[in-house]
């Protein structure tokens, strides 16, 4: 073990009661899981210092790098239903027929790795190094601490206001133009896929390529949609409902529905084919700006046309003004005044929920399977 024993970021990994050994609210230790290296062990610079928790399609681990003085998250490629460790550090698949799953979800995580290593956004995982060994591929990043944005909502006992809502959009929105200028679609925003940081800071969590591309190849792709925030151009391969800007669009406007109204919107799907979703500015009518309400109603609409087309035309449609044109601000307090502070309490996303960015491409060298999505049925209309 290291002499100098590592100290904290300002930015810690997260964990939730799947992360952490069964009811201890604490790290869970390497031999309450079988796949997870020992601590004390040595990836390169990285020496393992603690288990941050076991996923089925990944392990994240604390770890000091001794290149450069500072505590980090280590993430390992290894997909519990495809493969196995065979030795002491040696990642080999189960059997013939997990070899192509495997290598295409191995591919898709490297090539998440790269693209995530290219933004440099404080509201997106960053991305220090990734590396391949032992059979598969690791990516070091920040150690983030904080509670997702379903806690906070919860903490708060109500819904919050509209400054509230427009200070966590303002990043959020900000960060996905990045994403979006780079032809990558997150795909899964949702309350408990948004962390806020100690300094009120939200960051975008959840992106996992690798897990969504071993779904479609091994099992029904539905079941990794979020039902309330994946927009139905999600559910099927219609060419005229394809997935842009106005899919990340959909499911912010959703979470911002979560917020005011404190259950997900009706699901996409279901209102495709007899739309019952009660507007949220007759829901909400009086408590916040007609426009404001008018554009998440508009942000919502089940044709992928009918939405704000880019996060630019959402934000100008939100009031929240050109992000060229206003200064870079300092991240708000994500607490009305009236409330207690938030606990200190460590809280947010699985290990394999760590990573998830899509990008518009295929993963390079993943070796695509036979999809599966099903068509969308035709759209009942009125007589």
């Amino acid at each position: 073990m290291s002499s100098n024993p590592p100290t904290r970021n300002e930015t810690t990994v997260v964990l939730n009661v799947e992360t952490t050994a069964p009811g201890t609210g604490r790290l869970a230790l390497p031999g309450e899981h079988s796949n997870a290296l020992p601590v004390g062990m040595r990836l390169g610079e990285f020496e393992l210092t603690g288990l941050v928790g076991e996923g089925g399609f990944g392990i994240v681990y604390l770890a000091y790098d001794h290149s450069l003085h500072r505590q980090v998250a280590v993430k390992e490629y290894i997909p519990s239903s495809l493969a196995n460790r065979t030795t002491q550090l040696a990642v080999a698949v189960i059997s013939d027929q997990h070899v192509e799953p495997f290598n295409a979800g191995l591919s898709s995580f490297i090539n998440e790795a790269r693209l995530l290593a290219q933004f440099d956004h404080p509201s997106l995982l960053k991305v220090y190094r990734f590396w391949e060994a032992n059979g598969t591929a690791y990516m070091a990043m920040p150690f983030y601490e904080g509670v997702t944005l379903k806690k906070t909502l919860k903490n708060l006992g109500g819904p919050p206001d509209e400054e509230w809502l427009k200070h966590l959009l303002r990043p959020l929105l900000d960060a996905l133009g990045v994403m979006h200028a780079a032809q990558c679609f997150h795909r899964d925003i949702a309350p408990d896929n948004i962390l806020i940081l100690s300094n009120g800071r939200p960051v975008l969590l959840d992106f996992g390529a690798a897990r969504r591309v071993i779904a479609d190849m091994t099992q029904a792709p539905t079941v990794i949609l979020k039902p309330g925030y994946a927009p139905v151009e999600q559910y099927g391969e219609d060419p005229e409902m394809r997935q842009g800007p106005w899919t990340d669009v959909y499911a912010l406007a959703a979470v911002v529905y979560f917020a005011i109204v404190g259950k997900a919107p009706q699901a996409s799907i279901s209102r495709y084919m007899s739309d019952g979703l009660k507007p949220v500015a007759k829901l909400a009518a009086g408590r916040y700006s007609e426009d404001f309400l008018r554009t998440v109603d508009q942000a919502l609409s089940v044709r992928p046309s009918d939405r704000p087309q880019s996060v630019d035309e959402f934000r100008a449609l939100l009031g929240l003004g050109d992000r060229r044109s206003r200064p870079r601000a300092t991240a708000p307090t994500l607490a009305p005044p009236s409330t207690a502070p938030l606990p200190d309490a460590i809280a947010a996303a699985t290990p394999e929920s760590l990573m998830r960015t899509v990008p518009h491409a295929p993963a390079a060298g993943a070796r695509p399977g036979r999809r599966t999505r099903p068509s969308l049925p035709p759209r009942r209309t009125g007589t």
